[in-house]
């Protein structure tokens, strides 16, 4: 390994979180403060917000309810296809017409 290029390792950095809880960790810096952590996270503490997903789905099915009544609209794409397979007519083959 090449010498001194490693940033000094902090075997006791101190974490301080919002909520006011602290504890040590090991880091490349000798304090760090975060904003939330394990003390105060909603799905560690059980205070976890339950999103009413059955409303969304009720929604998306109405949509699509809707959109499949009504009437669908014919591919250009076929048009062209079989404009493909007609053979070409050449500009002198229609004039002499």
């Amino acid at each position: 390994m090449k010498a001194e290029i490693h940033p000094e390792y902090f075997p006791q950095a101190k974490v301080t979180c919002a909520c006011g809880n602290k504890f040590t960790i090991g880091s490349t810096k000798p304090s760090i403060t975060v904003e939330i952590c394990s003390n105060c996270h909603p799905f560690y503490t059980g205070t976890e917000k339950i999103i009413d997903a059955a409303g969304r789905v009720e929604k998306f099915k109405a949509r699509r309810a809707a959109a499949s009544a009504l009437p669908k609209k014919e591919k250009k794409v076929k048009a062209k296809k079989e404009e493909e397979t007609e053979p070409k007519k050449s500009k002198a083959h229609a004039k002499k017409a």
